[in-house]
């Protein structure tokens, strides 16, 4: 091999630097050796199910936080649960994409109603949501409310009201709300399975 002067003067300057690097105290091979830390080492492991459709599948939810007193967790990471029997740790692109949807700017986080005759969305509590929401069926179901059909047949019928159910629902929900829905009259009861 024919070096130039050129090179040999490159590679006696390559060789000095790096041993007066090493002399000064910095070697490569500590530094390589450090055990990072895994980023979900400290991370809270919370199971749940991915809200999308009706497989229902086990997510695993990663928040970071300590659990103090007034210390909000923060999620940093979703996954599909390996122990899960319906998915087994796999999900769609939709499930995968979880934590964007959580973490979107978009995303109602609290109930907003829009006043008839306005355009404005005003914020109001959970508390008040749920008042609105059973004085309005309270009035409609007295008002519409079907004892008997036109032949006289007692049936029981709340016609003019809809309830569209949860898919992601564990099967106990599920059941308690048909009874539930059944039992006030519903008529028109169906699931988001099929979006």
């Amino acid at each position: 091999m024919e070096v130039t002067r050129r090179q040999f003067f490159k590679i006696c300057a390559s060789g000095l630097g790096g041993s007066s690097i090493a002399m000064m105290g910095f070697s490569p091979t500590p530094a390589l050796a450090e055990v990072r830390s895994f980023k979900l080492a400290r991370a809270t492991e919370t199971r749940n199910m991915c809200p999308y459709c009706s497989v229902s599948c086990g997510v695993l939810i990663y928040s970071s936080g300590d659990k103090s007193k007034n210390a909000k967790a923060d999620i940093i990471h979703i996954e599909g649960d390996p122990d899960n029997p319906v998915n087994r740790g796999s999900l769609c692109p939709k499930g995968a994409g979880l934590l964007d949807m959580v973490k979107s700017p978009n995303r109602v986080k609290f109930p907003e109603v829009r006043e008839p005759g306005s355009n404005e969305w005003k914020r109001i509590s959970w508390d008040d949501a749920i008042s609105r929401i059973a004085k309005h069926m309270k009035a409609d179901r007295d008002a519409n409310f079907m004892l008997q059909n036109k032949d006289g047949v007692t049936v029981n019928r709340w016609p003019t009201t809809g309830f569209l159910a949860s898919s992601a629902a564990c099967n106990e929900a599920g059941y308690l709300t048909v009874k539930t829905l059944r039992a006030l009259g519903v008529t028109a009861l169906d699931t988001q399975a099929r979006i």
